[in-house]
C-alpha cells in the first residue's frame, strides 16, 4: 500500500482508474488464501493511520480523510527469488482464486463509501504513483493471527 496525491493505472494506453490524494493498493492472493484474509486487508487498508494531521504525524486514515483507493492486481508480490535467477511464482493463487478474493477484496473496499478505482485483472498495466512521503506499508493477512 502507497500513500500518494495521485494515480493511474492504463492498459494499452488507456487509463482504467485514476485517483486523487489516497493509496494505491497492490493486491497479491496467495495460496491458501480465504475471503477472510481479504476482508481483514480491506478493513486494515481504510484504518490504517498513515495521513498527517496538523502536527504532521501518520494519525488520520483514508476514511477519516476521506481518501481515494487504487487497487491493482499483483502476482508477482509472490515472488520466491532465494534460488537461482528466475523468480518463482508457486506461492500465487491460481488466476481463478485469485480473481474472486480480488473482487471481493475491492468490493469490501467499496463499502466503505470510499471511492475505488481498479486496474484489469491478468493485464499488463502501466501504473503511475506519485508517492506522498514516500510512504510504503506492507500488510499480511498472514500476521493477523499473531498481531490483532
Amino acid at each position: 500500500m502507497q500513500r500518494v496525491t495521485k494515480a493511474s493505472v492504463s492498459v494499452n494506453e488507456d487509463v482504467v482508474g485514476n485517483i486523487g490524494r489516497g493509496l494505491v493498493v497492490f493486491l497479491g492472493v496467495a495460496q491458501g488464501d480465504a475471503k477472510e484474509d481479504a476482508d481483514y486487508l480491506a478493513n486494515k487498508v481504510v484504518n490504517q493511520r498513515v495521513f498527517a494531521d496538523e502536527a504532521s504525524h501518520f494519525a488520520l486514515s483514508a476514511l477519516e480523510v476521506r481518501a481515494d483507493i487504487l487497487v491493482v492486481s499483483q502476482f508477482t508480490l509472490l515472488a520466491d527469488s532465494r534460488k537461482g535467477r528466475r523468480p518463482s511464482f508457486t506461492e500465487a493463487a491460481p488466476p481463478d482464486i485469485a480473481e474472486e478474493l480480488y473482487g471481493f477484496f475491492v468490493e469490501r473496499v467499496r463499502q466503505s463509501g470510499l471511492r475505488v478505482a481498479t486496474g484489469l485483472f491478468q493485464e499488463h498495466m502501466l501504473v503511475e504513483i506519485h508517492n506522498d512521503g514516500p510512504v510504503t506499508i506492507l500488510l499480511e493477512s498472514k500476521t493477523r493471527k499473531q498481531t490483532d
